[in-house]
């Protein structure tokens, strides 16, 4: 599999709504990427990003509340 650059530099990430502002372990994505999704920890927001595939992305959210 070819490795898939995307510029993050300016992304807009937004928190999980589950954080309630209380800064624990929460993740943060970058939506508008197309072809993947940008994940990264909330805490360590210089660390590595996760590139998530949106069929994958779309499975996770869709078991979240289960």
């Amino acid at each position: 599999m070819a490795s898939q650059e995307i510029d993050l530099t300016a992304a807009l990430w937004r928190k999980s709504s589950y954080s309630n502002g209380t800064g624990g372990e929460c993740v943060e994505v970058a939506p508008g990427h197309p072809g993947a999704i940008p994940v990264r920890d909330s805490k360590s927001q210089n660390g590595p990003v996760l590139l998530i595939g949106p069929t994958a992305w779309s499975a996770f959210i869709a078991n979240l509340g289960e």
